[in-house]
């Protein structure tokens, strides 16, 4: 078991921290602070900007709205307010030595209209965001809450795929990972209200997104520049995802939803509910406390249609059963139908506290969310031995002679994030103190799976494929189920925790010169982290007394891609087991090393300190850093070998345990140039540097050695081949440029443009390595080693712009280019809606595109994923100011997910999931 390194130092810098600050609760003198809300909601704007002409000074609101300058000599100023879509505002303040001044601001829109407000709607949500990354001291895209819900997207990764850059992973037709800028999902870096997000999924870093109700979240932020003060683990980019807080809304608010949808292809409904509620609750010396809590739960049913290639394609010649003679054909070894039913349900919780006190704030940040998938998968295999392969030869039909297997899964696998963090801020006289205490969960349980094979021989099996369609032909006896024996049971109870506890200090000071201003901010973040797999593996392969499919025939499945043939019925499959387990016989030998070869622990203890300093003169802003990352990372596995020795008649399973530590560090500067032109245009610059730490299950310690010994002629062979983990992995290293443009017109809208670059070190491959030294004797080794740079470049483009007829357009597209393949890169990606509000409608159509992306090798053919393009549609009617109802069209143009190998024409995968359709209601009480 692996020791965790002792708390003392981190416990150690809390109290130290907590001792400064109410050792320090003075009050600091001649500031100026207040918040901008909304004239007519009373709802807190973010993003706006604040300034002090006269001192050269500026800030932006917070979630809160609130804004604060310290250290300001004394004087009289003119205080300048602007938010996009809002009128400006300008107020005199006086300020004396030793004195606060509270200044707020209640906004009002552009238009002259009374009815008019700046925090609902289309344009609202994109007046939120815009203005955040206009005032941002880094290149960022946002999503609000509001604009969450003018898109029909399931979860929080399918809201993130409209911003600029911005691409998904799909897993059953429904966005789970994120990626940026060409950038494998894998490098980037996710948080929740700033506390580090850990993978419930046993081998990754990455965390899919789709366990993350979008209903619980306030917004979406993705920095695609980071500065020092940020952590370093985002080559990409960091995604970070903030829940609601009272002190962002109203004084009161309360919201509720409910939708049902449909499935068009699996005809099934999917209900869903959402609610949320919070509370300001003023104190004694104007404190105020906050409380916000928001509930959300879906259930969601359907399923795929598949088609997929196992084994490659190649060349071979062959006899034509119709015809009788020698033809060359070009085939697969392995044409797989798939047939997928799941369920999935997600409940998502969300609880956080604010408390506002004159000289520091408090807050707890608590988020929790499960995510269930219940699937149940049949499949039918058409195996072609090397001197059977068929397929891609003419518009006819034609058969040989192959084995088929008939083959089922049923899994439901459970993931739950558990994230929650205190934290707090304390205005000292001169210097501001911030601090975070956080710990974070996720784990993912797949109990009593049950995988089931049934193997047929002697069919006349063929097939055509011309592109991502294959066409089947089989013999009737194919789908007679008494034609197919069990084989095999593979029972699973799987389970993975993945578990991080950190602490977080920040000190700042605020200092103004004439005509310039400086902030210096300082600080080190711990994180402690451990993840472990546990595989538990039960292979039964006899003792079936010669059971066939029959005894569990079902209807025919929902597949409308041609014959599947009947189905195998689930319930009947589960209680033969449940009855007959006692009876089958345990392959322990096998059992054994799938089990130990794939379960191990690894911790990892990273230690950050960083400087710098943000200095403002002129036009300029200059934030330039330094941010050094300590690493100490061991892991605890296995050493698995299979040994089947005919010789002496051994046949046994060796098991030792293998421990490894690898201990590294970065250190990495930091530049980040702003320069505004004029209030309307602006440039920007960064030069950063950032890491990516390997994929646990690439670095687990684990070796799975299988050895043959057998007599060839009077002579002993060995043979010896070998699956083995690298704890001694290398991080990734990218050396980052950007660039951008972005001009703000007046109204709510932008034009932008940015040029990117990345230098990317030890990118990591699966390789062959038993001619390394290390591993003499044997003929294959497969492990994860540290490969060359890849450079990757780019533009990113976007335009979104408003009409006074109530019309929006949003466009953005991401070009981007690599010297070498990278995982899921795709050289184009672009988005368009348009959308038309009125007082009583809401309309948007959206156009999401992904061009061919470049996913792996198999068998030594190069797979991409096909370019992907995908339209929706969203409709809303408001009854009143408060209620709506609304109709969202997913997935219109019916877009099929199509891999394949090499030649658009040679399936790899190819699978369909229908439209659905949802209907709706929201009601919002501010």
């Amino acid at each position: 078991m692996i020791k965790k390194i002792k708390c003392s130092t981190m416990f150690s810098a809390i109290a130290a921290a907590t001792a400064m600050a109410f050792s320090s609760s003075v009050i600091a003198a001649n500031n100026v602070n207040g918040q901008i809300v909304d004239a007519k909601k009373g709802i807190a704007l973010s993003g706006a900007l604040i300034q002090i002409p006269e001192l050269n000074v500026k800030i932006s609101t917070g979630k809160d709205g609130r804004f604060r300058f310290d250290n300001l000599p004394a004087g009289t100023y003119n205080i300048q307010v602007s938010y996009l879509g809002a009128a400006p505002q300008v107020e005199q303040i006086s300020i004396s030595n030793d004195r606060s001044i509270t200044q707020d601001f209640a906004m009002l829109p552009n238009q002259s209209s009374v009815d008019e407000v700046l925090v609902i709607g289309q344009r609202a949500s994109q007046a939120n965001a815009l203005n955040r990354q206009k005032n941002s001291n880094r290149i960022t895209s946002i999503v609000s809450a509001d604009a969450i819900g003018q898109y029909p997207d399931q979860n929080a990764a399918e809201a993130l795929q409209r911003l600029p850059g911005m691409f998904i992973q799909r897993d059953q037709g429904e966005g789970r990972f994120v990626g940026i800028r060409g950038i494998d999902p894998s490098l980037n870096n996710l948080t929740i209200n700033g506390l580090n997000v850990p993978s419930p999924e046993a081998g990754i870093r990455s965390v899919a997104m789709d366990v993350i109700p979008s209903e619980l979240i306030s917004s979406l932020e993705v920095s695609k520049t980071v500065t020092p003060d940020m952590d370093a683990d985002a080559i990409g980019g960091s995604i970070e995802v903030k829940s609601i807080t009272a002190f962002e809304r109203s004084d009161k608010a309360f919201s509720i939803a409910g939708q049902l949808g449909y499935n068009e292809q699996q005809e099934e409904n999917s209900p869903k509910l959402s609610a949320s509620y919070s509370r300001i609750f003023p104190l004694n010396n104007d404190n105020k406390l906050g409380v916000a809590g928001a509930v959300s739960w879906a259930e969601r049913k359907f399923g795929s249609e598949n088609i997929e290639t196992d084994g490659g394609w190649g060349d071979i010649e062959l006899e034509n059963i119709n015809t009788g003679a020698d033809e060359e054909f070009f085939g697969a070894a392995e044409i797989e139908q798939r047939a997928y039913k799941i369920t999935r349900e997600r409940t998502g919780v969300a609880v956080n506290i604010d408390l506002q006190t004159t000289s520091a704030d408090y807050y707890i940040r608590s988020l929790y969310s499960k995510f269930s998938d219940d699937e149940y998968r049949l499949r039918n295999e058409y195996k072609f031995e090397d001197g059977d392969l068929q397929a891609f030869t003419s518009n006819s039909l034609s058969t040989v002679d192959a084995e088929m297997d008939r083959d089922t899964k049923d899994r439901y696998e459970e993931q739950t994030i558990f994230s929650t963090v205190f934290g707090a801020e304390h205005q000292l006289r001169k210097w501001t103190l911030e601090y975070s205490v956080g710990y974070s969960k996720s784990e993912e349980a797949e109990p009593d799976r049950l995988d089931v094979d049934f193997k047929g021989e002697g069919f006349d099996l063929g097939y055509t494929s011309t592109g991502p369609f294959v066409e089947f032909t089989q013999s009737n006896d194919a789908h007679n189920l008494s034609n197919f024996e069990l084989d095999e049971f593979v029972f699973e109870n799987n389970f993975t925790e993945d578990e991080e506890t950190s602490f977080k200090l920040d000190l700042s000071r605020q200092l103004n010169f004439e005509n310039a201003s400086a902030d210096f901010k300082f600080g080190g973040k711990i994180r402690q982290r451990e993840k472990f797999n546990n595989a538990s593996v039960q292979i039964f392969d006899d003792g079936f007394d010669d059971v066939t499919a029959a005894q569990f025939e079902a209807a025919n499945p929902q597949w409308d891609l041609g014959n599947f043939g009947p189905s195998i019925s689930r319930a009947g499959i589960r209680s033969f087991f449940k009855q007959n387990r006692n009876q089958l016989e345990l392959n322990t030998l096998d059992s054994n090393l799938e089990s130990q070869g794939a379960s191990f622990e690894s911790a990892e203890d990273i230690t950050a300190l960083y400087a710098m300093t943000d200095v403002s003169f002129d036009k300029w802003q200059i934030i330039a850093g330094l941010r050094y990352e300590s690493t100490d990372f061991e892991t605890l596995g296995n050493r698995v070998e299979l040994v089947e020795d005919e010789v002496n008649d051994i046949e046994d399973v060796l098991i030792s345990e293998w421990a490894v530590k690898n201990d590294y560090d970065h250190l990495l500067p930091n530049l980040s140039l702003r320069y505004d032109h004029s209030d309307k245009l602006l440039f920007r610059f960064a030069y950063t540097n950032t890491i990516a730490r390997p994929a646990f299950g690439d670095s687990a310690a684990f070796q799975i050695i299988e050895s043959k010994t057998e007599e060839d002629d009077g002579e002993i062979v060995v043979e010896r081949q070998a699956e083995v983990g690298n704890p001694s992995l290398e991080t990734y290293e990218s050396m980052n440029l950007d660039f951008s443009i972005e001009y703000y017109p007046g109204q709510i809208g932008v034009m932008s443009a940015g040029l990117f670059y990345k230098d990317i070190d030890n990118f990591v491959e699966f390789a062959e390595v038993q001619d390394n030294g290390m591993w003499d004797g044997f003929d294959e080794v497969i492990q994860a080693i540290n490969g060359g740079s890849a450079e990757l470049s780019g533009l990113e483009l976007a335009y979104t712009t408003t009409f006074d007829v109530g019309l929006l357009l949003v466009a953005n597209a991401t070009f981007t280019d690599s010297d070498v393949n990278l995982p899921n890169q795709a050289d184009t990606v672009a988005n368009f809606a348009i959308g038309y509000e009125s007082n009583t409608i809401s309309t948007r159509l959206t156009f999401a595109h992904r061009s061919e992306s470049y996913q792996f090798l198999d068998q030594g053919r190069t797979v991409y994923e096909d370019s992907h393009n995908q339209i929706d549609f969203n409709l809303k009617y408001f009854i009143n100011d408060q209620v709506n109802v609304y109709f969202n069209a997913v997935n219109l143009n019916d877009e099929p997910l199509y891999l394949y190998h090499e030649d658009e024409r040679l399936n790899y995968q190819y699978e369909t999931y229908g439209r659905t359709f949802e209907l709706g209601f929201s009601w919002n009480a501010f």
